[in-house]
């Protein structure tokens, strides 16, 4: 006789679908807008993930949802980042030096402000996060990548692998480049 494995009801799944994307959700977003340094492009960027991720990865085991679902984040990442690169391309071919008139809001502005201790400690402890921030937001797409799903999402360095779509060592080596140039930067506001 076969074992008879229950699987969840549909209606379950997408409850535990619908709380997984609520906890991501935060997260993704600043992800987002560290790459794309436009909160409305982050914003879609996140949307897009989502509906991706439920459309192709909901009926994976629950503990494989978050490095799937980051895969997908970081695969639409970079086809923005794609598509704004040719963007550029073809407003430059047209004679047209400015942006099209688009801002493009500082990503520190949606850090939180530590307001907590003594003030001269919080100026220094914000300054150098601003600087880690922007040094962050300079580092190229790979090494984001690799240092906000290892050292910000805690994934290990196989969902990490996985989510990038490339090596362990590659994501170790990524994240080695990454936190190099981070604590340089960090190290600097400090002198």
């Amino acid at each position: 006789m076969a074992e008879n494995i229950t699987q969840p009801e549909p209606s379950q799944r997408r409850l535990a679908a619908d709380q997984f994307l609520a906890e991501v959700e935060h997260r993704a977003l600043r992800m987002a807008l560290i790459a794309t340094r436009q909160r409305d492009e982050a914003m879609d960027i996140v949307q897009d993930a989502m509906l991706g991720w439920v459309s192709h990865y909901l009926d994976h085991p629950r503990e494989a949802w978050k490095p799937l679902f980051y895969k997908v984040l970081q695969s639409r990442v970079r086809d923005w980042q794609r598509r704004t690169l040719v963007r550029r391309r073809i407003v430059g071919w047209f004679g047209r030096g400015d942006d099209g008139g688009e801002t493009h809001p500082d990503g520190l502005a949606f850090v939180a402000d530590p307001t907590v201790g003594d003030p001269a400690n919080n100026a220094a402890n914000h300054q150098a996060l601003e600087k880690m921030l922007h040094a962050l937001e300079g580092l190229p797409l790979r090494q984001q990548q690799a240092f906000l799903l290892r050292s910000w999402e805690g994934l290990g360095v196989a969902e990490t692998a996985l989510a990038m779509g490339c090596s362990a060592g590659s994501v170790k080596t990524h994240l080695f480049r990454a936190m190099n140039a981070l604590r340089a930067s960090v190290e600097d506001c400090y002198e």
